[in-house]
């Protein structure tokens, strides 16, 4: 997800520093609520009217016809609102007038702001295009999965948007020329990947022989379904191969011509401890992740810890099997038994996607006794696309449309089918699809009352904690049909627990890619293709790897309270709903949520 108006937000502090100071009646409290409400969301609104790619991603069609604006100017702009906001919710309000929800919606929105302003001095030590992604992906990717065309004036929205593109990619490549020039280089990992799915969308017509490019591809069939005379969709077919072979091209030539300049001036691979100030850079990133204190020391203990915790689970499965040998032996023949591997073809990708489908609907049908409430909006599996593999993760949620008229997509990136495990199908399932990040992030946009920045903002460690959880209570659901399966789900948790370890390794104890990957090798199953393309993720992405782990740690030590002191009155569909009913929260914020459910259920 890459909404620009993404929250990264410290933790809140109790709301019982904020319990109301004076008696006033149930109907002012639900006036100021209403107030507050209408205030956060006409600042949500003004926020994303700065974002052009970001309304469209939640289904609108204003600036239908822009892309967003990737100066460093916009940056400020945004803080600048943000601040300006913030003073006049101050001058408004008084949390001691709200009730329960809204006093939440107070501290995180004044905490929004309070973590992009110490955020924001750190703003140009991250990189606009990486083995992470870049425009260059992420541009097609809008207007394919999100830029629908209804109408002739939405196809000509589209060609503008090919248009701007020139534009983006100027302001783009000026950020990587001024980021050079204070030292501030990528490394070495990043540069081929992203010329390489640069060059993928140069490929077709209009640009080339042969059949049409991604985009002309998608903006013909488009085109196509449109009730308009034939003279108008030639006209727009003719204009969108024009912008393409036009400022299109051009502006990815000249995000090509960057990348070709700076990557000589590339020295290596390290971490945030090489940036400058990348001390306090990856503290910050590792506060914003978790919404904890945790320092990278005790983190690294933590995943330490919890590697060796999971290897325990894992040997057990390997007895079950019966397999003869060590933990280490059998990682290696779980990455090799072709019986562990799809076919390297299409129809192998078909069938990894029919599996993955499947698994799917086992969910969906246990559902009912795990949740008091399921999300609307339906759930799609896809493959990657051909032209963004090399930057895509191993998989991934898209949300759905504001609107609901999108769906909620799980990706999987299927490059090499020699490299997929079948043992992992199921627990990638889980955390992408159902029951998790579906089930939370689609469920959080269906909540009615919560301001809109709660409903389409949210905290790594909730999100992927809860993905990260779900891949565990798939077990409990009966998802698992055999060992391998449970192994293949241990096999992902190990994989989050390495982060930890990795992660802190490279940014803050100084590990080298090699030792990263050989840590990453001799702990786990993971194939040397995900291995390659986790660790490059992590070396670009500092702190978002650790916050998986510490959220479903958090999330497992609150449903054990639960358990523990609700005994025989614990319903796990009451739970999740205590865990799920107010969106993500930081983690502190969800401990009160689900200490609040526990002293309800007591009475």
């Amino acid at each position: 997800m890459r909404l620009a108006v993404a929250l990264m937000l410290l933790p809140v502090v109790p709301l019982a520093a904020n319990a109301p100071a004076f008696a006033q009646t149930a109907s002012q409290t639900q006036a100021q609520d209403a107030a507050l409400l209408q205030f956060l969301d006409q600042a949500f609104d003004a926020r994303l009217a700065l974002s052009p790619e970001s309304q469209t991603q939640l289904g609108l069609k204003t600036n239908y016809d822009r892309l967003d604006d990737y100066s460093d100017a916009a940056a400020l702009r945004e803080q600048a609102l943000a601040e300006a906001q913030l003073k006049a919710m101050h001058a408004r309000f008084k949390p001691d007038q709200f009730g329960e929800s809204a006093r939440v919606s107070y501290r995180l929105f004044e905490y929004e702001v309070e973590r992009g302003r110490e955020s924001l001095r750190f703003r140009k030590l991250r990189f606009p295009v990486s083995t992470n992604g870049s425009p260059a992906g992420d541009i097609p990717v809008l207007l394919i999965n999100n830029h629908k065309i209804d109408s002739v004036a939405d196809a000509e929205a589209y060609i503008a948007r090919l248009r701007d593109t020139d534009r983006v990619m100027r302001e783009v490549a000026a950020r990587m020329r001024d980021q050079a020039a204070a030292g501030i280089i990528p490394n070495k990992v990043n540069f081929a990947p992203a010329r390489a799915d640069a060059l993928k969308i140069l490929a077709g017509a209009p640009f080339d022989g042969g059949g049409d490019s991604t985009l002309m591809a998608d903006f013909r069939k488009k085109v196509g379904a449109l009730d308009a005379p034939e003279a108008t969709k030639e006209k727009l077919l003719a204009d969108a191969s024009a912008a393409l072979t036009g400022p299109f091209k051009h502006g990815y030539e000249t995000l090509i011509a960057a990348i070709d300049e700076i990557e000589p001036k590339s020295t290596g691979n390290f971490g945030a401890w090489h940036l400058p100030d990348g001390a306090a850079y990856y503290a910050d990133r590792l506060k914003s992740s978790t919404t904890t204190n945790l320092t990278a020391d005790e983190i690294h203990a933590l995943g330490l810890a919890q590697v060796a915790a999971i290897h325990k689970e894992m040997e057990a499965v390997m007895r079950e099997v019966g397999f003869k040998g060590t933990l280490a032996e059998f990682f290696d023949s779980i990455r090799t038994d072709p019986k562990f591997k799809y076919p390297n073809t299409d129809a192998g990708r078909e069938t990894y996607l029919a599996d993955a489908r499947a698994v799917i609907a086992s969910v969906m049908e246990a559902a009912p006794r795990y949740f008091r409430v399921l999300p609307k909006a339906s759930l799609e599996v896809r493959a990657v696309e051909k032209w963004r593999e090399g930057t895509a993760s191993t998989a991934f949620y898209n949300p759905p449309s504001a609107d609901g008229t999108r769906p909620g997509i799980y990706y999987v990136n299927l490059v090499d089918m020699n490299q997929t495990q079948k043992v992992q199908v199921a627990g990638i399932a889980a955390h992408e699809g159902a029951p998790g990040h579906h089930f939370q992030i689609a469920r959080q946009q269906e909540l009615t009352g919560i301001p809109k920045f709660r409903k389409f903002g949210g905290y790594g460690a909730y999100m992927e904690g809860w993905g990260l959880y779900s891949e565990r209570l798939a077990d409990e659901m009966g998802v698992y049909k055999t060992p391998y399966d449970r192994f293949g789900m241990l096999s992902l948790q190990v994989w989050r627990a390495i982060r930890l370890v990795l992660d802190t390794g490279i940014h803050s104890k100084r590990w080298t890619r090699e030792q990263a990957t050989a840590y990453f090798k001799a702990n786990s199953s993971v194939s040397d293709t995900d291995i390659a393309r986790e660790v490059d993720r992590y070396f670009n992405w500092p702190g978002q790897a650790t916050s998986y782990m510490v959220g479903q740690l958090k999330i497992a030590e609150l449903r054990k309270r639960a358990e523990t002191e609700l005994g025989p009155r614990f319903d796990i569909r009451d739970f999740h709903e205590a865990v799920l009913s107010e969106g993500a929260l930081p983690l502190d914020i969800l401990e009160e949520q689900v200490d609040r459910y526990i002293a309800v259920h007591k009475q």
